[in-house]
């Protein structure tokens, strides 16, 4: 935790009874237990602020960004994988597939400096890097929450336009939709008013898993675009060598996404 800095060993045993190094092993688990409970994640070594308050200072531009990335990702999976099951074999089912291909194999730190450097630098229609505050100025902060909610929403969208084209192909099969339209109900309200409304059922558990992961912060992305959001905050804490904030941060985002 020192680093390369030079020190002597009176300074490295404060520093031992300051963090409770020198206690037993289950000592120290015990103790760390006794303070999670009473909500105390331990103090950063770094800015001597608490663990909690810098986690929870962070917290909300992941909270935008995740929101953002789930508002684009469901509006581009759910019409991208009903298109591809209702026309399915077509070339719009290839161009559905192969976007979904595209996102699922492109790494998202490449498809992001793909876009910094595309509408960021040579276009300039966004800012590539850095985060304001919604309170302050909304729609400067619209324009830099743009590219990486794109980044993560098309991972998503990847991922759940396949899920829902799946779903709908087995729907498409079943005897209720041969039924009505035996019946006669016009094949669109078939497609959007049963199979569609039936299929999201099962695509909301892949939905909720991508909550998750947005709301449990992407590393990535908010260090490639400068977001201040906890993924970030958990590379500076490794790079600080700051292992109490890293432990309350990396102890905070598994709590998010187990919940």
């Amino acid at each position: 935790m020192l680093g390369e800095e030079r020190y002597d060993q009176k300074q490295h045993q404060l520093l031992r009874e300051k963090l409770g190094l020198d206690q037993p092993l289950h000592i120290q688990y015990l103790n760390w237990l006794k303070r999670l409970a009473a909500g105390d994640l331990g103090q950063s070594l770094r800015t001597q602020q608490p663990v909690w308050d810098t986690v929870i200072e962070r917290y909300p531009a992941t909270i935008y960004l995740a929101l953002a990335s789930l508002a684009l990702g469901t509006l581009i999976a759910i019409p991208a994988g009903t298109l591809a099951a209702v026309k399915q074999n077509t070339i719009w089912d290839y161009f559905a597939m192969s976007f979904a291909l595209f996102g699922i194999a492109v790494p998202n730190f490449w498809f992001a400096l793909l876009l910094i450097l595309g509408f960021g630098l040579y276009l300039g229609w966004f800012p590539t890097l850095g985060y304001v505050d919604p309170a302050t100025n909304f729609t400067m902060f619209l324009s830099h929450l743009t590219l990486p909610a794109i980044v993560l929403g098309t991972d998503m969208a990847s991922t759940v336009s396949r899920y829902i084209r799946a779903e709908m192909l087995e729907q498409l099969k079943l005897d209720y939709v041969r039924t009505a339209r035996a019946k006669g109900v016009p094949r669109r309200r078939v497609i959007y008013k049963h199979t569609l409304r039936n299929s999201l059922i099962a695509a909301t558990t892949v939905i909720g898993l991508q909550v998750g992961r947005l709301l449990g912060g992407s590393t990535v992305v908010e260090t490639i675009f400068a977001w201040p959001g906890v993924g970030r905050l958990v590379l500076e804490a490794v790079y600080a060598r700051d292992y109490p904030l890293l432990q309350g941060a990396v102890l905070f985002l598994a709590c998010t996404y187990v919940v």
